[in-house]
């Protein structure tokens, strides 16, 4: 395992948990690639933004027991994690949102060039989460 790639995607976490999207952002290639969970494939930084903005007006999100792997050379990893969740405002959609909670086992990809994010996947259960919405 690459110790380098390991630290980045904590820090990676830890900035998501912080609500701190300059170094979020900071972490991610210019030409960042990302997977929307059972959606689109988004390039660039400046649409990855605006998706954390619109993620961030909407839900209030934790990530906990994070587990990070990565291949010997650190371009390539694996992140395993438990999303705690709170559904702020209806996402188009989606259930509508009074506040409910939720907690969802997660997953993420990642490829790695020259010590940041070059592409993220993302996969939770959406089923899952609608069920837990929709209670």
């Amino acid at each position: 395992m690459s110790q380098a790639t390991v630290e980045l995607l904590q820090k990676y976490y830890e900035a998501f948990n912080a609500q701190d999207m300059g170094t979020f952002l900071s972490l991610l290639t210019d030409d960042v690639v990302h997977d929307i969970n059972q959606g689109d494939r988004e390039v660039g930084k400046d649409t990855f933004a605006a998706f954390m903005d619109r993620m961030n007006q909407n839900y209030k999100e934790t990530i906990v027991d994070i587990v990070v792997m990565s291949n010997v050379e650190g371009d390539r990893a694996a992140v395993e994690f438990t999303v705690l969740g709170e559904y702020l405002a209806t996402d188009e959609g989606l259930p509508e949102a009074n506040g409910q909670t939720y907690k969802l086992p997660a997953g993420a990809f990642f490829d790695i060039r020259e010590g940041k994010v070059a592409r993220v996947t993302n996969y939770y259960n959406l089923e899952d989460w609608i069920a837990q919405v929709s209670a």
